[in-house]
């Protein structure tokens, strides 16, 4: 596995379930809101700090999304993908990367195209039964509760990049 993971360059996530518990909640109004992991987030931030770049790819459209992707500075974001595979090709071609170079963390039936092509293939705790048998690596903790945080650490400390990227954290 370690290989696996020396190759990547680019991150790939599915939200719904994976950088969130999966719930939709609906305002009155009909407002949507989701809740984020910050943990999550700081680790998706240490992985660009190393050079790996971060997008996302969702069957749903979402403007929480939007602003969430925003504030973390990721500029691949494909929403209302019914076919995840057509955003990931047009991602390889405009990044020029392999699949080989690529990790991907999905949670449902939905993300199967992607997760057996890609060079790293991770799903959370409490994904769907059936993925789990697709996947390089399944995380301990669930999705949008630090699952995402697991697999950044994993990705830093495998590419060589956790004492650079983190050390800083741990000096005196």
């Amino acid at each position: 596995m370690e290989q696996r993971l020396q190759k990547i360059r680019l991150l790939l996530l599915d939200v719904d379930g994976v950088l969130t518990d999966g719930r939709i909640i609906y305002g009155s109004d009909g407002t949507e809101t989701k809740a984020f992991d910050v943990k999550d987030g700081h680790g998706l931030k240490m992985l660009q700090r190393a050079g790996i770049a971060i997008g996302i790819i969702t069957g749903r459209e979402s403007t929480v999304v939007k602003h969430r992707a925003r504030e973390l500075g990721i500029e691949i974001v494909h929403q209302g993908a019914k076919d995840k595979l057509v955003p990931y090709r047009q991602i390889l071609a405009e990044c020029g990367l392999t699949d080989e170079q690529v990790a991907y963390v999905g949670d449902d039936i939905v993300d199967l195209p992607i997760l057996r092509r890609v060079g790293f293939a991770a799903t959370v705790a409490d994904c769907v039964v059936d993925v789990r048998e697709h996947v390089h690596y399944v995380s301990s903790r669930p999705g949008g509760r630090g699952a995402v945080r697991e697999i950044c650490d994993l990705l830093l400390r495998a590419g060589g990049h956790w004492d650079a990227i983190a050390g800083k954290y741990f000096a005196v």
